[in-house]
């Protein structure tokens, strides 16, 4: 048989099955859209009317708004099991491409630009929420994924880094939704506290600006403590915060590496699998690999510093619509089953990180 002959026998057949393969991926694709459509566009307009509100009360902030319109509708009109998929597709792959978006506002750089006189201080801060959640958890009988949403909500950047952390550990969403709620009431209250505390104590502005990044934990609710304590405060603090971010990078890939290990344990009894067995993607999350290389190219000035705003809000609006999607999944006594005692932790987690900032400053010199 000559080449030209097995050529013209070959290609038509090899031409029609990657046809038929991509006819068949296409179908699928369209298929998976239909179905989670709906539950997704209902997300979506719950975000969207979430966003101005967030933005009027900038305190509060549209992810807060998103998860309380979400449950409310919820409560209201129940949703049906056909809004499901697309439920889950915001709170999840949505949730996860929230994180990748915000890793592009983050530059590396500034880590260095903070200074190595505050980071004993950011370090210890974080110590000291994850040890106190796991310790405090334990005598108040919080346990589990709250006990950890709350202390890496605490410890790093509230609603973001549960987000995170919603993304490699797949709590029940009642969980996420307590967390958020817990981090958000300690919120309100630091920013009307702080800063009367910190002209009461006489804080310089570099340090108010200091403490209220490492104590305070949405970006929104930072911004508005120490730009109330000063206009120099305000920068600082938010610089502060952005290095806070980027702790998400270790803590996660922590929690991913514990939760096969558990997940481990769970499905083939009392075997614990080393580091070399454990599937990468669960060690390291694809969400957090974008996150990473995000922050690398913002790092390089291959993000434009013009474009910071629009992908924070960008940022924002998605972790808005995933928030919503968790709490249109919710219902009010998911909420009431868990009573006051992961509010309690909370706030001794809220106490604890907040005077230890102050404390690791002044042992530090930089009060």
């Amino acid at each position: 048989m000559s080449r030209a002959t097995l050529r013209t026998q070959t290609r038509p057949g090899a031409r029609g099955t990657s046809t038929t393969a991509t006819a068949r991926w296409r179908g699928d694709l369209r298929d998976k859209g239909r179905l989670i459509a709906p539950g997704l566009v209902l997300a979506l307009f719950v975000a969207l009317a979430a966003t101005p509100l967030g933005r009027a009360v900038p305190v509060v902030g549209a992810p807060v708004f998103g998860i309380v319109l979400g449950l409310v509708l919820a409560a209201a009109v129940k949703p049906g099991a056909d809004l499901r998929p697309g439920l889950d597709f915001a709170a999840k792959p949505v949730l996860q491409a929230s994180i990748v978006v915000l890793g592009a506002t983050l530059s590396l750089r500034e880590v260095a630009s903070v200074g190595l006189h505050s980071l004993p201080v950011m370090l210890g801060t974080l110590a000291v929420a994850l040890g106190g959640a796991w310790l405090l958890g334990r005598l108040l009988g919080v346990r589990g994924d709250t006990q950890v949403l709350i202390g890496v909500g605490t410890g790093i950047c509230g609603a973001s880094a549960i987000a995170a952390s919603t993304a490699v550990l797949k709590p029940k969403q009642a969980q996420v939704a307590y967390a958020i709620g817990t981090i958000f009431a300690f919120n309100i209250i630091a920013v009307l506290v702080f800063p009367a505390l910190g002209h009461l104590w006489g804080l310089s502005p570099r340090a108010f600006g200091l403490w209220a990044g490492t104590a305070v934990n949405d970006t929104s609710s930072v911004v508005a403590a120490a730009f109330s304590f000063s206009p120099a405060a305000g920068p600082y603090a938010v610089v502060v915060k952005l290095c806070r971010s980027l702790m998400l990078i270790p803590i996660v890939i922590a929690l991913a590496i514990w939760r096969s290990r558990r997940d481990a344990v769970l499905e083939g009894g009392e075997s614990r699998p080393g580091w070399s067995s454990l599937p990468w993607r669960k060690v390291v999350p694809l969400f957090l690999v974008g996150f990473l290389a995000a922050s690398v190219l913002d790092t390089a000035g291959l993000v434009p510093a013009g474009w910071h705003p629009a992908l924070t809000q960008t940022s924002t609006f998605l972790i808005t619509t995933a928030l919503a999607g968790i709490g249109l999944c919710l219902r009010l006594s998911d909420l009431r089953g868990a009573g006051v005692r992961p509010l309690l932790l909370g706030g001794m987690l809220w106490v604890l990180v907040a005077a230890s900032s102050l404390g690791l400053q002044a042992l530090t010199h930089t009060l």
